[in-house]
């Protein structure tokens, strides 16, 4: 299941572009299926400059932890509390409840240039 609306990375995060100036983040379906039961998600901190393809937080799951790359170069606006508590919602809902963090990007023209839904899954298939 690729959403047709959001935007992705090839490092398995998506886009959801809004009507505020801030963006939302999460990890693919793909991604968490990758990852296994996902146990801790370290969350970037609010206010925090973060910078497109370097990692701004981890994914623990029971087999691995894998690094949180952020899709953009911005500052972080708000992070998902709720998984502080309960980390498998990123895996029962990973594009919605499950959602990381949000973003409000330097430069928007950067989510523009993020992969489609079809571009995305050609990565997947390649």
């Amino acid at each position: 299941m690729t959403p047709e609306e959001l935007k992705y990375t090839a490092e398995h995060e998506w886009v959801r572009a809004g009507d505020s100036d801030s963006v939302r983040v999460g990890i693919t379906d793909y991604a968490q299926e990758q990852l296994g039961d996902i146990v801790f998600v370290q969350l970037p901190e609010v206010g925090a400059k973060i910078t497109a393809g370097e990692p701004c937080g981890e994914l623990e799951s029971t087999k691995s932890v894998s690094d949180l790359y952020a899709p953009l170069t911005g500052t972080v606006t708000a992070v998902n509390g709720e998984l502080d508590a309960s980390p498998e919602l990123v895996n029962s809902d990973p594009y919605g409840e499950g959602w990381i963090f949000d973003v409000e990007p330097d430069d928007a023209s950067e989510v523009e240039a993020l992969l489609d839904a079809k571009g995305y899954q050609a990565t997947l298939e390649g």
